[in-house]
């Protein structure tokens, strides 16, 4: 079965972990609810910065700030299309999304398909 992944990698202030913890769960149930086949939150653990490239750097990563890396799972790439229209509809998730507890400008994120899987 093809798969799409839809991948986030995210800075967050230390400081704001618990808000940012309360708006991934309501991603997470919204994205579920729409149809995404997987959602998962993941929060930097052995992540260094490397002297070129690395997920720090990524994002630009400050001294108060930890990485976040997420991603959602679809079938296809119209799938995730199809979930996406349905999560952008939610009222509720678009303003706390209005509201990020982190530096928007500094997020990565991007679709992909899927190449290997096991």
């Amino acid at each position: 079965m093809a798969k799409y992944v839809d991948g986030f990698v995210i800075p967050v202030p230390k400081k704001n972990l618990k808000a940012y913890k309360k708006m991934a769960e309501a991603s997470a149930k919204a994205w579920k609810k729409c149809g995404a086949l997987q959602y998962v939150e993941t929060v930097a653990d052995d992540v260094k910065k490397g002297k070129i490239t690395s997920f720090p750097r990524s994002v630009k990563l400050k001294g108060n700030e930890t990485v976040i890396f997420s991603y959602a799972v679809y079938r296809s790439r119209a799938h995730r299309d199809s979930v996406m229209k349905k999560v952008m509809k939610d009222k509720k998730l678009m303003e706390m999304w209005n509201n990020m507890p982190f530096d928007g400008m500094r997020m990565i994120w991007g679709g992909f398909k899927a190449f290997v899987t096991r």
